[in-house]
């Protein structure tokens, strides 16, 4: 690594884990539902980079891929809430 990089990768971790805390606290705090599915899809998006910002820390794919399944798995709950919120049903 660069030494450039000796010193942003964990400032990265220590950022995303900042943001994923103050998403923690609209999560818990939010006066609407929708503010918690934004919170909690936030949630996993910083998630999701944390665990890419780990890849390229460690040298390990294995985070990449994870990331990878957090973002699809991600994207499907954040829709099915979504639709339950506007529609009040998942599947019609």
């Amino acid at each position: 690594m660069t030494p450039m990089l000796d010193w942003a990768l964990p400032l990265a971790l220590l950022m995303l884990a900042l943001a994923m805390g103050l998403c923690l606290v609209r999560l818990l705090r939010g006066p609407t539902a929708q503010d918690r599915v934004l919170a909690l899809d936030c949630m996993a998006l910083n998630g999701m980079l944390l665990m890419l910002v780990m890849g390229l820390l460690y040298a390990s794919r294995t985070y990449f891929e994870a990331a990878l399944l957090l973002a699809l798995f991600s994207f499907v709950g954040t829709m099915a809430m979504a639709k339950f919120l506007l529609r009040g049903e998942v599947i019609e």
